[in-house]
Formats: structure tokens, C-alpha cells, sequence
């Protein structure tokens, strides 16, 4: 385990000291529970298609071409 230090506001801070008296915790070990829980949380992105997914007629040969029509229309 590493430490690492929080720079937290004032209300913040006392919410989190109150917090950890109140439930016998440690305000280390409610952080890292809530840490933990936001990024859980998280969707992980999602890869986006150029396009050239979109037509189910066009192949991986093909795809340069179709790429290079596309972008010269730009």
C-alpha cells in the first residue's frame, strides 16, 4: 500500500473526521472505501467507429479506398 496525501477543504475535512468518529472507522479507510466506490462506478469508454463499421458491404479491402474518398470529401 502507498500513501498518498489529500489536500481537502475545511468542510470536507470535518465531514470526514466526524464521519470516521461516528462509525469507528478510520478517515484513511473511509476515503479509500469511497475512492474505490467512485471509480467503480465509472463506465470505461467506449471506442467509436469511424464509420466504415456502418456498411456491412464494405470489407477490410476495401476500407482504405473508402477512408480515402471520405476524407478528400473534407
Amino acid at each position: 500500500m502507498h500513501k498518498t496525501t489529500l489536500y481537502l477543504p475545511d468542510d470536507l475535512r470535518l465531514t470526514l473526521e466526524a464521519t470516521a468518529r461516528r462509525s469507528g472507522r478510520t478517515q484513511a479507510d473511509l476515503v479509500r472505501e469511497a475512492l474505490r466506490s467512485y471509480l467503480d462506478a465509472l463506465t470505461p469508454p467506449v471506442g467509436r467507429s469511424i464509420g466504415a463499421g456502418d456498411d456491412a458491404g464494405l470489407g477490410g479491402r476495401d476500407s482504405e479506398d473508402w477512408l480515402r474518398r471520405q476524407w478528400s470529401d473534407h
